[in-house]
């Protein structure tokens, strides 16, 4: 099976194009239009990949990222383009 993967993102075009995308090449995918969605999503079913968008409003993609490195979320390794 190959992995699962969530999409964040507020834009709903974005995360259509990405979900159709993916699941064509056979990854589960899970969307999430906000931040809080998106801690919401990890905690019901830790991804092996999250695709996350940085600007979206109230909680932003890096408090986001913070609160999956948290203690009560497991860490994920990630690439944020400026290393």
């Amino acid at each position: 099976m190959k992995a699962h993967i969530l999409v964040v993102d507020d834009d709903p075009r974005i995360t259509e194009l990405l979900r159709r995308i993916l699941a064509y090449e056979g990854y589960s995918v899970t969307i999430a239009a906000s931040g809080e969605e998106a801690l919401t999503r990890i905690l019901e079913r830790p991804p092996d990949l999250i695709v996350l968008d940085i600007m979206l409003p109230r909680l932003n993609g890096l408090d986001v990222t913070q609160a999956a490195r948290g203690e009560r979320l497991r860490s994920y390794p990630y690439a944020d383009g400026t290393r």
